[in-house]
Formats: C-alpha cells, sequence, structure tokens
C-alpha cells in the first residue's frame, strides 16, 4: 500500500512531462519566427537583385 501511495505523490514524470511540452512550444514558435524572417530576408535579397545593373 504504501508503494502505492509513494507512485502517486511522485510528480518528477508529470515534471519532465511539462519540461518537454514547454521546450516543444518554445521549438514551435522559434521555427515559425525563423521562416518569416527567411521569408522576408530572401524578398529583401530579391528586391536588392533586380534593382542592381550590371556594368558594362
Amino acid at each position: 500500500m504504501q508503494t502505492i501511495r509513494k507512485f502517486i505523490k511522485n510528480n518528477k514524470g508529470a515534471t519532465a512531462i511539462e519540461y518537454g511540452l514547454i521546450a516543444a512550444l518554445i521549438a514551435v514558435a522559434a521555427i515559425a519566427a525563423m521562416t518569416q524572417v527567411g521569408q522576408k530576408l530572401t524578398s529583401t535579397f530579391e528586391s536588392v537583385s533586380t534593382s542592381m545593373t550590371p556594368k558594362p
């Protein structure tokens, strides 16, 4: 009976899962932010590339 009580009181597994979920959420937010920055950076470089004219 004491073994079952110890198992119920043990929160280490729940804490690890919570940290894992937080890390996953941060990773998803970082990927979304980097994707948007990458798209803006690509359009900026394309704009600069098209505005430059080669010298003869």
